[in-house]
């Protein structure tokens, strides 16, 4: 009985609801199909703010340049006048320098000699640190400005450790300051 009653009670409601539906129908006018096409437009930024903008991606650059140890850009080449223009070519500039950042040139080979080395951040008391176990007489001539800023190389990235490594591998030491690691990796 408490079934049929329950199913009673759900039809009826159904039935009220399809009746008050069909009345807001009748009620409610069709709109107007409108011949205008709504576009979301952005939104307009100031030209203090646009600048802020710009000045991030500058920032950006000069982090990457840093780590690589390149010389800053410090204004654009042949730059157009807008503000928006400057801001896509500081954007570009920022998305180039992290992609060459994020890969420097002997990557493969670094991570070989990280992988017979240590952790990126081991600390071993034998007076090496790092993921490229860099004594301290290394780290002060190829990051200087890591040295002072983070402290020893079992604090710093691992990218910052390998732009340590890359900038000793240009001055001339190649892969020697890792003999043995080296050898294993067939590098030396």
């Amino acid at each position: 009985m408490h079934r049929k009653l329950t199913l009673a009670f759900a039809c009826a409601l159904t039935v009220a609801l399809a009746g008050t539906t069909a009345l807001r129908a009748e009620t409610t006018p069709e709109p107007e199909p409108t011949t205008t096409t709504t576009t979301t437009s952005e939104p307009t930024l100031t030209q203090r703010q646009r600048q802020k903008i710009i000045d991030a991606h500058r920032h950006e650059v000069w982090r990457w340049q840093r780590l690589m140890g390149h010389p800053y850009t410090r204004k654009l080449r042949n730059p157009r006048e807008d503000l928006e223009s400057k801001l896509a070519a500081w954007k570009r500039i920022a998305d180039r320098m992290q992609q060459r950042a994020e890969n420097p040139p002997h990557k493969g080979q670094w991570l070989c000699i990280h992988r017979y080395e240590g952790a990126w951040t081991s600390n071993t008391g034998n007076g090496y640190y790092g993921g490229l176990q860099m004594d301290l007489s290394f780290q002060r001539t190829y990051a200087p400005g890591l040295l002072r800023r983070k402290g020893t190389a079992d604090r710093w990235t691992p990218l910052e450790q390998m732009w340590a490594a890359e900038r000793a591998h240009r001055s001339g030491r190649g892969f020697y300051p890792w003999p043995n690691t080296a050898r294993y990796c067939g590098l030396v």
